[in-house]
């Protein structure tokens, strides 16, 4: 008897419930502040909302030819802080890339849909690779976008919060599914549509504040790393790059250092940046950087607490990211099967319970 597999649904009119599917690479000891205004405190209020999936994105960073030693344990400290954020297992799906083999299957599917000279645009790839050298630079980089297209494309992701460094990617992954449901069929897959998060705080490094704060950095005094010791951020936060004037006013053209310094003490409190320039008028560059230092520490603190929780107990922590990698199967399994059969490869009977 043939089975009939069901088709992709569509994106919903509606955002709310809607899928979405989000990553990060566990490729430092630390994910910085950026990550955690940019990316994570979007996923804890997304899950209250959304039918929410993370992921730590371990495959991804096999690009970078990591020790694997350190790698493992960079794996775990990333899960910590995503729950240590909010990210809450009860509310989403949390788990690592490498455990659900249907990410690396549907990517050599997809890669057989993707064209050279479309891969070799991507602008990341372009970059590296110049930076690298050809020698210096796998196939593995090259196909990044591929993989990442099956990370998106493997759930029926409908949403993806996705930075500006990634939209060319996601435009790649939408090109393939249109392409894989123009050959095989409407709801072979579905088309994800980028997620267009509320506002968010744009970090830029402290020493170079016209440029985003990145792990990428040449120097690491310009980052607020979460697991940083705090009195190191701290004093980071005092020696942060500002201009020749006194006055305390949010102006990125003229004053990007101030205005950095004035956008992490507004995400952090909630205060308004109109309220922190009043109270900061009149007074000098010394004391707004000290009383951000002050709330900075007061940050990591307890996030720092809660990620060494997390850590001081890896099977419980495992067992976490077992279960989240369960959870993602019975999702993946389905969209993967109903691709190779409209693909044409074999079913495969199952003869074991």
């Amino acid at each position: 008897m043939t089975q009939v597999l069901p088709t992709a649904q569509p994106a919903p009119t509606s955002t709310s419930g809607a899928r979405i599917f989000s990553g990060m690479q566990p490729t430092s000891d630390s994910l910085q502040l950026g990550n955690y205004l940019g990316a994570l405190t979007q996923w804890v209020a997304l899950q209250e909302t959304h039918d929410a999936i993370y992921c730590v994105v371990d495959l991804h960073a096999l690009t970078v030819a990591p020790d694997p030693k350190v790698l493992r344990e960079r794996t775990r400290r990333t899960a910590a802080q995503y729950l240590a954020a909010g990210v809450d297992p009860e509310r989403s799906i949390l788990f690592v890339q490498s455990h659900v083999p249907e990410h690396a299957e549907l990517a050599w599917v997809l890669s057989c849909h993707t064209g050279f000279g479309e891969a070799g645009r991507m602008t990341q790839f372009k970059d590296k690779s110049a930076k690298q050298g050809t020698e210096g630079t796998t196939v593995g980089l090259f196909t990044y976008p591929v993989l990442m297209a099956a990370d998106i494309l493997l759930y029926d992701t409908q949403l993806v919060p996705v930075g500006e460094d990634q939209r060319q990617h996601l435009e790649l992954t939408r090109d393939l599914a249109q392409r894989l449901n123009s050959r095989f069929g409407r709801g072979t897959v579905v088309v994800p549509e980028p997620h267009i998060v509320s506002a968010t705080a744009k970090i830029y490094d402290l020493q170079d504040p016209t440029s985003k704060m990145s792990k990428s950095a040449e120097s690491p005094n310009g980052l607020i790393e979460l697991l940083d010791d705090p009195k190191v951020v701290a004093k980071r936060i005092r020696s942060a790059v500002t201009d020749a004037e006194r006055e305390i006013r949010y102006d990125v053209a003229a004053k990007p250092g101030v205005s950095n310094l004035l956008t992490i003490f507004s995400a952090l409190t909630g205060r308004t940046i109109a309220s922190l320039e009043q109270d900061y008028d009149g007074k000098g560059y010394g004391d707004l950087k000290k009383d951000l230092a002050d709330v900075v520490v007061d940050f990591l603190t307890p996030f720092q607490e809660r990620v060494r929780h997390y850590l001081s107990d890896p099977s419980a922590l495992d067992d976490v990211l077992a279960d989240g990698a369960d959870r993602a199967r019975d999702l993946a399994t389905p969209t993967l099967e109903r691709i190779y059969e409209r693909s044409g490869l074999l079913p495969r009977r199952r003869t074991r319970a």
